[in-house]
């Protein structure tokens, strides 16, 4: 038998997939751009680098090559630069466009593009705000990562080393997603009540509150095993390693944005049209 909290937390990731899935056609496209980009931003010289030295050794690593490897800014050349801003910009663009038609179709019931780009102007100054905010919070986040990670790679006992380093790893990974779950909610409410930034933010954390660990837990069921994966691929060429990365980051983006509206409709009590049955029946 499965615990209720990890009952309720396979819940929430169940109903983003089924939304997606049956949907898929309709969200595949604002998914393929962001994707794309974020492959392109990965630094994988980098990251093959750690991982080698992880399994195969010797497990020699510098400060800078760890933060390359999990910074979101590829900084090896210029194009790298370019890709990283070009990742941004479809984080903001695609993603405005993407949770416009999901909140649409959630609320009356309708699945189309039309008056999503009017929409836009009115919203995408809120997307700019909250994709720098978790922008930053992962860039600071990776730089402390590194330097922890840095300094247990200088450790005498290489074996020792190891095992800390990827405890280390998963433990920040797993405060990272805590600290998401905080903030997760604070755009669509802010962008579907019409509140100021910080009652949204008061708003977004009463409705989280209640369900922050399965939120929490569902994270850690969806994302954890994407990071392990997209460095495990890094072991490969590159061009697999990008192609993996592609096709991680296409479900990865789906599912952070249609959770953060199939879970605000749950929590803000609101039927949703796109449903034979609203959350009464559930």
């Amino acid at each position: 038998m499965i615990p209720a909290p990890v009952g309720k937390s396979m819940r929430i990731v169940v109903e983003q997939w089924k939304y997606i899935f049956k949907n898929l056609w309709f969200v595949l496209p604002f998914a393929i751009a962001p994707a794309v980009f974020l492959s392109l931003s990965l630094d994988f010289k980098a990251i093959s680098t750690v991982s080698n030295a992880m399994i195969f050794g010797p497990f020699e690593l510098d400060f800078t090559t760890i933060f390359r490897a999990v910074s979101f800014f590829r900084t090896d050349s210029f194009l790298g630069v370019v890709y990283s801003i070009f990742a941004i910009g479809c984080l903001v663009l695609f993603s405005a466009l993407l949770m416009s038609c999901v909140e649409k179709h959630m609320r009356i019931g309708k699945r189309s593009f039309s008056g999503i780009l009017s929409q836009l102007q009115s919203q995408i100054l809120s997307f700019i705000c909250f994709v720098a905010m978790y922008v930053v919070l992962y860039e600071v986040w990776a730089l402390i990562l590194s330097a922890v990670l840095y300094m247990i790679s200088r450790a005498a006992s290489k074996v020792a080393a190891r095992i800390a380093f990827l405890l280390v790893a998963v433990l920040f990974i797993a405060a990272l997603l805590y600290v998401v779950t905080v903030l997760y909610l604070w755009l669509p409410c802010k962008l579907q009540t019409g509140l100021k930034s910080y009652s949204a933010l008061l708003y977004s954390y009463q409705l989280v509150v209640g369900v922050r660990g399965k939120l929490y837990l569902s994270f850690l069921l969806s994302y954890v095993p994407c990071f392990l994966i997209l460095f495990a691929s890094s072991l490969g060429p590159e061009w697999i390693s990008r192609i993996v990365a592609i096709i991680l980051y296409i479900f990865f983006y789906l599912s952070f944005i249609v959770r953060m509206e199939t879970l605000y409709f749950e929590t803000d009590r609101l039927d949703r049209e796109d449903k034979l049955r609203s959350y009464m029946e559930l």
